[in-house]
């Protein structure tokens, strides 16, 4: 009986170590508009597949310029499409491997209830301290929220007023520190179960910026690595999309 549960507890590890054998690492480079969302994927396929996810949030300029200096990521997901197009381009990315992976939402948000109007008229009475963007020169959130300003004609009046943050990330933390009383943020930062789950927000209609369609692509430094590949082919099933799609993101 020992004899036998012996060879069962052996035959036991040898499957195990061959999982592990088979299971991989990626690095992923991810747009800090995406970080709620990518937590949740990260983990769901960690759990399906056996493999490691190791994510770094940040600004997509930062990203460019960090993979363009030969950083060690397999897989990008920006917060535009012209960065990983740019990438391929560039040599430094697989080519052909770029696609939509969701498409991004502007909000004008508050940490406190009250101050944000649905309407976001709030931006015209203009009698606000600060608000806070992201870098428009870094982040494509930054750029939607100047657009939107710019369509609004109220760039040169809060102009005075602008607090930014090299990120969306950063600029999230401003506001829901108080540190500025609003600012232009990404939805899905502030969006659960088909609403705004705290303070006050308005939704600014698309039509006021650029489309945010957001691509992930596969870096030159994932050739050889499958695991890259199949995070990617991942992001495109069912149950990641449902996970981007409760964050307030077009799929």
């Amino acid at each position: 009986m020992a004899h036998r549960s012996s060879h069962l507890l052996c035959a036991a590890l040898a499957l195990a170590l061959s999982a592990a054998a088979r299971a991989g690492t990626v690095q992923m480079a991810v747009a800090a508009n995406f970080t709620e969302p990518m937590k949740v994927i990260a983990a769901d396929f960690e759990k399906d597949t056996g493999n490691t996810v190791q994510v770094s949030f940040g600004s997509t300029g930062k990203f460019y310029a960090q993979i363009r200096n030969g950083a060690p990521f397999d897989v990008f997901l920006s917060a535009d499409e012209a960065t990983p197009a740019r990438l391929e381009k560039e040599g430094a990315a697989v080519a052909g491997s770029a696609f939509t992976y969701a498409t991004g939402r502007l909000v004008l948000w508050s940490a406190k209830p009250g101050v944000v109007d649905a309407q976001g008229e709030v931006l015209k009475k203009n009698d606000f301290k600060n608000i806070a963007i992201a870098s428009p020169k870094l982040a494509p959130y930054g750029a939607a929220a100047v657009q939107t300003l710019t369509h609004l004609g109220l760039l040169a009046a809060v102009q005075p007023k602008l607090v930014t943050g090299e990120s969306i990330g950063q600029t999230f933390s401003f506001v829901s520190t108080g540190n500025a009383e609003l600012g232009f943020v990404a939805l899905s930062q502030v969006y659960e179960n088909g609403k705004i789950k705290s303070g006050s927000g308005w939704i600014v209609p698309e039509d006021l910026y650029a489309p945010l369609r957001q691509d992930a692509v596969e870096l030159d430094h994932a050739k050889g690595n499958p695991t890259a590949a199949a995070l990617l082919s991942y992001l495109k099933g069912d149950k990641a999309r449902a996970v981007i799609r409760s964050y307030g993101y077009g799929v």
